[in-house]
């Protein structure tokens, strides 16, 4: 499970330090795609394999299944860390998210997710979380 937030910087060859507690889980290789609000999402690849066994058995006869899976899959890309830890993010997966220099890594359960720390701060502000605490509740997943 990928848990914690961590801070970092891209640097000029557009790779990105992944933080210790994340690689020890996605391994050498994983995927990288677009996610939504505007991050990435990075998932192991064993964890991407059960996303793709999924999607195989969406319909392809509607058109927001079919523009969805365009989304998903053709941003994604394989990505390896090297051996200082870093990782190299595909210049379309950059400019999808607007990573530019600070970068916030953070884990959410089955994947990590890659935010410009402009936007994860100003998109990720908790002063509704008893409204969405109810709602979840309504879902049976109450803390």
């Amino acid at each position: 499970m990928f848990m914690g937030e961590y801070s970092h910087n891209i640097d000029a060859k557009n790779r990105l330090i992944m933080p210790a507690k994340f690689r020890e889980q996605l391994g050498d290789k994983f995927i990288a795609t677009k996610g939504l609000d505007g991050c990435l999402f990075v998932y192991p690849v064993s964890e991407w394999e059960t996303i793709e066994a999924k999607f195989r058995e969406i319909p392809l006869t509607t058109k927001d299944a079919r523009k969805f899976l365009r989304f998903f899959f053709a941003g994604a890309a394989e990505c390896e860390i090297d051996k200082q830890g870093r990782v190299l993010i595909p210049p379309t997966l950059k400019e999808y998210a607007h990573l530019e220099k600070e970068v916030v890594s953070v884990g959410v359960l089955n994947r990590v997710e890659i935010w410009s720390k402009e936007k994860w701060l100003s998109d990720n502000t908790y002063d509704d979380m008893d409204e969405i605490a109810e709602h979840m509740a309504e879902l049976g997943l109450g803390i």
